[in-house]
């Protein structure tokens, strides 16, 4: 009889260590600041080994509550609706382990990129501060195949971190990197990380005001 796999997942430390990152304005050298756009800041740190960036983003959602901003993130039949670049999403359970299916839309020419990837959301305590955390990264599910013309991101990692801002509005934190594999022009890279991430940002403030609306 086959071994169950081994079960994957985050750590405490991991939930913490998006927390304190939270309490920072900005991340130390050698993280570099690319932009300060529409609120937020996006940082980057050259990974020498893969050529590729890894991204901070701080920033702020006004009029969005934390624990809002959270259910509207973890909610991915919702994000069909108001995330443009969805082509497919869903979650399914193998062995035992709830996976999520993601595939992103990019533009002609270059070819729709995929995620298969374990996700987990917490309620975190720090000294009293409400804090959610969504940790994210990408695993290798054999009932999950690669498809014929789409680029399957085998390197992907993320975290986010969530709390009030002291009013009605929710202080930002996101770490992120992914492989996305084939040849992508770094003007795509460059756009995605300075217009991308501000209009992420801005969509889900406005689907955060039509979430509350729905309910």
């Amino acid at each position: 009889m086959d071994a169950p796999p081994p079960v994957r997942g985050f750590s405490e430390e991991q939930f913490r260590a998006a927390c304190r990152e939270l309490g920072q304005t900005a991340p130390g050298p050698p993280w570099q600041l690319l932009v300060e756009s529409m609120g937020v800041s996006i940082y980057r740190l050259h990974d020498e080994q893969s050529g590729l960036y890894e991204y901070k983003i701080f920033g702020g959602l006004a009029d969005c509550p934390p624990k809002l901003c959270a259910d509207v993130y973890m909610d991915l039949e919702f994000r069909k609706q108001w995330d443009q670049y969805v082509k497919e999403l869903y979650e399914k359970t193998y062995d035992g382990e709830k996976i999520i299916y993601w595939e992103v839309k990019y533009p002609f020419p270059l070819s729709n990129r995929d995620y298969v990837y374990i996700r987990e959301c917490q309620e975190v305590d720090v000294d009293g501060r409400k804090i959610w955390v969504v940790l994210a990264q990408s695993v290798s599910v054999p009932q999950c195949p690669e498809k014929p013309g789409v680029i399957r991101v085998k390197s992907y990692k993320q975290s986010l971190a969530i709390e009030s801002d002291g009013k009605t509005g929710s202080k930002v934190y996101m770490y992120y990197f992914d492989n996305p594999g084939g040849m992508i022009p770094s003007w795509l890279v460059n756009w995605a990380a300075k217009s991308g991430v501000p209009a992420f940002l801005k969509d889900m403030q406005k689907a955060c005001c039509n979430y509350s609306k729905r309910e």
